[in-house]
């Protein structure tokens, strides 16, 4: 089987498998080999037979059933590698009857498809799961995952493409779902547990921020699935983008343990870039549950801004200006309003700080993660309560 797989396919078992997955098509067969042959999980064996039905998807009911070839066999005989690309296993003894009756329930099925429903199986195959992660959300906490990293997968170089992808939910994940309808978000009453569908690049090097394919289309269960409106130009000329964030698609799913749900996506192929989508079983929280969460987090040492500040005011030989004093604002840059949870991210290196309750506030609105006063990334895991500044504001209280 593996000595029929494309470049990509060997690349994506390797990467399953954590092995380097860089170098030529021969190179990484022998990896492959070499993999197989030293011994490996059967994890391993169902990657290789789900790519297999994915490259051959008419082939692979008839075979895919067979167990994998010794790969002791086909390194030392060629001819047995080729009847590994075929599918067939000339190596193996078992019986006629034994064979029938294996192949025969799987025979019998596909004999009665038609044309259409042929073509409809093949279309639904089983995707390839790359080894992409998302990041991951403040906002959100993830329960479940009910759909990995999925590829989508462009065919036949046509400038617009069509992929499908189905889930299907447990009884607890349905009772989660009805459980949390909170009259209280608003009049239409949201679930704060909710089926979120993401879309990114298909890329493994690092954890992906939320990126729409162009011309997206998404229909949940044959509804057309609402996406963020488009945001306006900057420079005349520029096509408009919709800004990429997680799509909610709680309203349009079947809230069934028994019936399936079915995603239907159309976008616009582009050459030399792949995307990739994963739907996810998340909890949606407020900006109070994560202040109480950086509280939990303890409070920085008061240690580590003495020693920002004695810093700050060692003179340095080289220059000709010294500074002989720092100037600290106890209103916050956003509310303008006096602090009342000193906060900045550990990768800030300035003294100022702004309240963390406003700061959560205006990123459950719109999330820009950004630092009010030195206008850098300021995400949440990086946030910190200032240990120095606490002391300094109940003094100022006190005396006001």
């Amino acid at each position: 089987m593996v000595m029929s797989f494309r470049v990509s396919e060997l690349q994506v078992l390797l990467g399953f498998s954590g092995r380097n997955k860089t170098g030529r098509k021969h190179e990484l067969l022998t990896k492959v080999l070499y993999m197989l042959k030293s011994g490996c999980s059967p994890a391993v064996h169902m990657k290789i037979k789900e790519l297999y039905r994915r490259r051959f998807p008419r082939k692979s009911h008839a075979t895919m059933e067979l167990p994998l070839l010794s790969v002791q066999n086909a390194v030392a005989h060629p001819s047995a590698s080729a009847s590994l690309a075929l599918g067939s296993n000339p190596q193996l003894h078992y019986s006629t009857s034994a064979a029938s009756a294996l192949v025969s329930p799987l025979l019998s099925p596909l004999s009665m498809l038609t044309p259409k429903r042929e073509l409809d199986l093949q279309h639904l195959s089983p995707p390839v799961h790359p080894d992409v992660k998302m990041r991951r959300l403040p906002f959100y906490d993830i329960y479940d995952e009910l759909t990995k990293p999925t590829t989508l997968v462009s065919s036949n170089g046509q400038r617009f493409e069509e992929a499908v992808v189905t889930f299907a939910l447990t009884p607890q994940q349905v009772q989660q779902i009805c459980s949390s309808r909170d009259l209280l978000l608003g009049a239409k009453g949201d679930h704060t547990v909710q089926v979120q569908l993401r879309f990114c690049l298909c890329e493994t090097s690092c954890p992906q921020e939320d990126y729409f394919p162009p011309n997206l289309f998404v229909k949940v269960n044959g509804k057309l699935c609402p996406l963020p409106g488009y945001l306006p130009p900057t420079k005349n000329g520029v096509e408009p983008k919709r800004p990429s964030r997680p799509i909610n698609v709680t309203s349009l799913i079947k809230l069934s343990a028994t019936i399936p749900n079915m995603i239907t996506i159309n976008w616009s192929s582009e050459y030399g870039r792949n995307y990739s989508v994963s739907v996810y079983l998340v909890k949606q929280l407020t900006s109070a549950t994560l202040l109480q969460r950086l509280r939990a987090k303890g409070i920085r040492n008061p240690d580590h801004s003495r020693a920002l500040i004695k810093e700050k005011l060692t003179a340095d030989p080289d220059s000709e200006i010294a500074t002989t004093s720092l100037r600290v604002s106890l209103i916050c840059p956003l509310g303008k309003m006096r602090l009342s949870v000193p906060c900045r991210a550990v990768t800030c290196t300035h003294l100022q700080c702004f309240d963390a309750t406003l700061y959560l506030q205006m990123n459950e609105k719109k999330a820009t993660w950004v630092c009010p006063v030195c206008d850098k990334k300021a995400p949440y895991e990086n946030l910190i309560i200032d240990g120095y500044g606490i002391p300094v504001f109940i003094v100022c209280v006190c005396v006001c």
